[in-house]
């Protein structure tokens, strides 16, 4: 059996399970998140979050992209929401290579280069920072007053909030 059907069989089994009754979308904490996604990652157990809190927008390296940014203003404009939390974290691959470095063995590959930045780091603090900072300045998502930033360790399991230095 593939993933996907087994993906699909599980589905069943809960659908069966849900009471009836509305099933509102707006997220109950008016809180949308960003983070990785990598597997090691239960956003929702990390953050303490229950299903129907939070809007949750992954990508690699939990990566504040012009989509990403999409995300947010439909979350905040349409969807309610009012804080942003961005969740990088330790051992994340995005740290392992050069975003020029990238296109050029995917160009060498396929013989085309991506039109698109896969927004690799090396340092996860700064990388935090400046997604911050991406949100703040984006004239598309209205509520920037309570953007916040953490690290999360995958070996000991602690969210470690960034700060800007005074």
């Amino acid at each position: 059996m593939s993933a996907t059907d087994q993906l699909l069989a599980r589905t069943r089994t809960r659908a069966r399970g849900l009471p009836p009754g509305d099933h509102a979308s707006p997220p109950a904490l008016r809180l949308a998140v960003v983070a990785c996604m990598d597997a090691r990652l239960d956003i929702y157990s990390i953050l303490g979050l229950s299903e129907g809190d939070a809007h949750v927008i992954r990508n690699g390296g939990g990566a504040v992209t012009s989509d990403a940014r999409r995300s947010l203003a439909i979350s905040q404009r349409l969807l309610g929401t009012r804080e942003i939390v961005l969740v990088h974290h330790t051992d994340c691959g995005m740290t392992g290579f050069t975003d020029d470095g990238f296109k050029k063995q995917i160009e060498d590959e396929v013989g085309i280069r991506p039109d698109w930045d896969a927004e690799a780091f090396t340092d996860l603090d700064s990388d935090v920072l400046q997604s911050i900072r991406r949100i703040e300045v984006d004239p598309f998502i209205p509520h920037t007053d309570q953007v916040r930033g953490f690290v999360y360790d995958v070996v000991t399991g602690e969210l470690r909030e960034v700060v800007r230095s005074a």
